[in-house]
């Protein structure tokens, strides 16, 4: 009966063996330490201390602070903006709604072009977040660290936004999951194409644990549907340890 009271982990083994090989690819890729030193950047002035009234102009000058956060070259990434209020309802062959795209990433040899879309530019830390997701296209498909047929391509996309630090403003984000379920590699466990709030929660709980915090305050910014999740993650962890991507012990 006390098994009862063992921590568990938030997501599914082959989600779980995922999230933390691809948290070690990334750490390889860009640094251990971008991940473990960094400031995670939170919905506060301290980190978009600029004025935003939804101007074209204030979009740019957040498209550029958060480039600077994902460590793009501000200089290479264009702005372009769409409006999806006139795009059609679609379903798939399940009958569920196919989410609307709010933004695009779309790369030529001299610069790349993020595509915002209008409807979104009221929510400003929604905005954060698909910025963040099409500017970590930039440093995986435009610096030509991944191919663009892989099959995790927008999940690897999702987690490295988590990665440098700015996970939080996905796992707030309104999004659809189940239209486009598939399945792992060679299981019959389904696999979202995008991050779900379990995924985000046990990819979150780790930039907590990495910085030796049990109770982060920074927690309180996480949307409250999203925080269970997490809060699993993060004592799941510290009670086992059991990650294949693990902190660096201190001497």
């Amino acid at each position: 009966m006390f098994g009862w009271f063992t921590p568990k982990c938030p997501v599914d083994p082959h989600s779980k063996e995922w999230i933390e090989e691809r948290l070690q690819w990334l750490s390889f890729e860009f640094g251990h330490d971008v991940f473990t030193r960094r400031a995670l950047i939170l919905p506060l002035a301290e980190f978009f201390p600029d004025p935003y009234d939804a101007s074209d102009k204030s979009v740019r000058v957040l498209l550029d602070r958060v480039c600077r956060y994902m460590d793009a070259d501000p200089a290479r990434v264009e702005l372009d903006f769409f409006d999806s209020a006139s795009a059609p309802g679609l379903v798939n062959d399940r009958g569920y709604y196919l989410p609307v795209t709010v933004g695009l990433y779309e790369e030529h040899s001299d610069k790349t072009v993020i595509h915002l879309d209008r409807r979104q530019l009221g929510d400003p830390m929604s905005l954060v977040g698909t910025m963040a997701h099409e500017l970590a296209h930039l440093r995986l498909l435009g610096e030509q660290r991944i191919r663009n047929d892989i099959f995790d391509n927008e999940l690897l996309t999702d987690l490295t936004v988590v990665f440098f630090g700015l996970g939080i403003f996905l796992a707030n984000a309104e999004r659809s999951w189940t239209p486009n379920i598939q399945h792992w590699p060679d299981t019959q466990t389904q696999r979202p194409e995008y991050m779900t709030q379990p995924m985000f929660g046990h990819a979150v709980a780790h930039a907590a644990w990495f910085r030796g915090e049990k109770k982060p305050k920074w927690a309180s910014h996480l949307r409250l549907d999203a925080r269970p999740s997490f809060k699993q993650g993060l004592r799941y962890l510290w009670a086992t340890g059991d990650s294949k991507f693990r902190p660096v012990k201190r001497k």
